[in-house]
């Protein structure tokens, strides 16, 4: 492997080790706050954002999540147990199906926000004083990294 091979490999290594650090410490925040995991959660996120009466197939869920259909539709189905979003047909086709966040979801995201912004900014915080990470940390610092504390009402 020449030089700059083992450079861009150890960079990803870098950035991989960085990522799950931070989803391991965000994941670690809102199971024990909320009991939310973070696909949970970035599920909520995503729906929560969408204009009102914009809905999202289950494929688009999927791939905003990097998940496989079938990871997304066991999530969507553990949620929809928890009354945290709902399944809709689509009235267009028949065939087509949406995810909707509940009341009870929407209401659990905007608790469940600052948890999150807080175990991302020790995450951060934390990485930062490991030299590897270090340059990785100070460019995610220059982009808006933090969810939005109110994506979007629980009321009517």
């Amino acid at each position: 492997m020449s030089r700059p091979e083992q450079d861009r490999a150890q960079g990803w290594r870098t950035l991989s080790a960085l990522q799950n650090r931070i989803e391991d410490r965000i994941e670690r925040a809102l199971q024990e706050a909320h009991g939310l995991s973070v696909n949970e959660f970035c599920a909520l996120h995503h729906l929560a954002g969408q204009e009102p009466g914009k809905r999202v197939r289950m494929q688009q869920l999927a791939d905003k999540l990097v998940l496989s259909q079938s990871a997304t539709t066991r999530l969507v189905t553990r949620m929809e147990e928890r009354a945290l979003l709902s399944r809709v047909i689509s009235p267009e086709d028949r065939r087509g199906i949406y995810a909707e966040p509940t009341d009870a979801g929407l209401k659990l995201l905007n608790e469940a926000v600052p948890t999150h912004n807080a175990a991302l900014d020790a995450a951060l915080a934390e990485a930062a004083e490991l030299p590897e990470l270090t340059p990785l940390v100070q460019a995610l610092e220059k982009l808006s990294i933090k969810v939005d504390p109110q994506p979007r009402s629980t009321a009517p």
